[in-house]
């Protein structure tokens, strides 16, 4: 099997990538900008494909050289404080690929199966009485970047009913682990440690809100997660992606602080609240693994000391 993966170089991308290639049987290419490379750990086997998935001649040229037997879309702008400081440029990001993928394979004629990874961000405003949150559970965005990903999966649904594309939407919920951007919560927490243990910033750990309840899964889960997903998913369906149970933050940030020797005291820091604040959330994914058998299978606290590690190690590479 061929796969495109967009967004490759990116925190989930990277992860799929790796798990395609480790499985054996797939021959894995994937969507980088003009101006970038792989990543290192990628080089040597995946075929790298320049384009600007926002411009339709550059997504015909890669699709039709590529032409691959699924496509992983991950591509876009996915952190959701960016999205109410740049709501034209996120609906922009995440919306025109997936225009452009679904109208190339149209006029090339590909019977390529797409699946479009959307977010457990579209339910939004939730009301305590919707948890668990399963796929029925009403749509009320509460960011543009819900918006953008609302759109998306409309998209999918109007792309397969119009045209019969194969095509699947995924509704991931939280998930977390080493090469996440430090803009995310748990990196952003594990950087500040690895930093404090190194004496690079003073024993104060700057963090938003703790009472949120959130629904983390381990990236490499996900990952697995997708590729069952294009195996025994079924066409013109939307599955929820999650482990069906809220973490705080608050606990999130007490197992990292108890995987460091260091004394460190914890502030609230405004700038880093949403708008709007959500209590808890917590996923239904029954849809999807009564069609795939998928469950997860890495424990919180190997991810929370794996994203640790993972920063300790950049931290004493940049020291070196």
């Amino acid at each position: 099997m061929r796969a495109m993966i967009t967004g490759i170089n990116g925190f989930v991308g990277s992860h799929l990538a790796e798990y395609l290639l480790n499985l054996g049987g797939w021959d894995v290419w994937g969507i980088v900008l003009a101006e970038d490379t792989l990543l290192p750990l990628l080089q040597e086997s995946v075929k790298p494909l320049r384009a600007d998935l926002r411009q339709p001649s550059q997504v015909a040229e890669a699709l039709n050289q590529a032409q691959p037997d699924v496509i992983f879309h991950l591509a876009g702008q996915a952190f959701v404080p960016e999205s109410f400081r740049d709501p034209i440029g996120t609906f922009t990001t995440n919306v025109l690929p997936q225009i452009n993928i679904f109208q190339t394979i149209i006029e090339l004629q590909l019977k390529t199966r797409v699946l479009v990874i959307g977010s457990g961000e579209v339910y939004g405003a939730i009301e305590p009485t919707d948890l668990p949150l399963n796929e029925n559970t009403p749509l009320r965005p509460a960011s543009p970047y819900a918006v953008s990903k609302v759109t998306q999966d409309m998209l999918t649904m109007q792309y397969h009913l119009s045209h019969q594309l194969d095509l699947i939407g995924m509704r991931p919920f939280n998930h977390i682990g080493p090469r996440q951007n430090d803009r995310f919560v748990v990196p952003a927490f594990a950087k500040q440690i690895a930093q404090i243990e190194a004496g690079l910033q003073p024993p104060i750990i700057q963090v938003g809100n703790l009472t949120a309840r959130r629904d983390f899964t381990d990236v490499r889960d996900v990952v697995q997660a997708y590729t069952r997903a294009v195996e025994f998913g079924q066409a013109g369906q939307l599955y929820n992606l999650g482990s069906g149970r809220a973490v705080a933050v608050q606990t999130i940030l007490d197992l990292l602080l108890a995987d460091s020797p260091a004394q460190i005291t914890v502030q609230i820091d405004p700038e880093r609240m949403r708008p709007v604040q959500i209590p808890e959330i917590v996923c239904d994914a029954s849809r999807f693994r009564a069609c795939t058998g998928w469950e997860p299978q890495i424990p919180l606290e190997k991810t929370l000391h794996d994203a640790l590690a993972e920063w300790r190690a950049k931290v004493n590479s940049s020291q070196a």
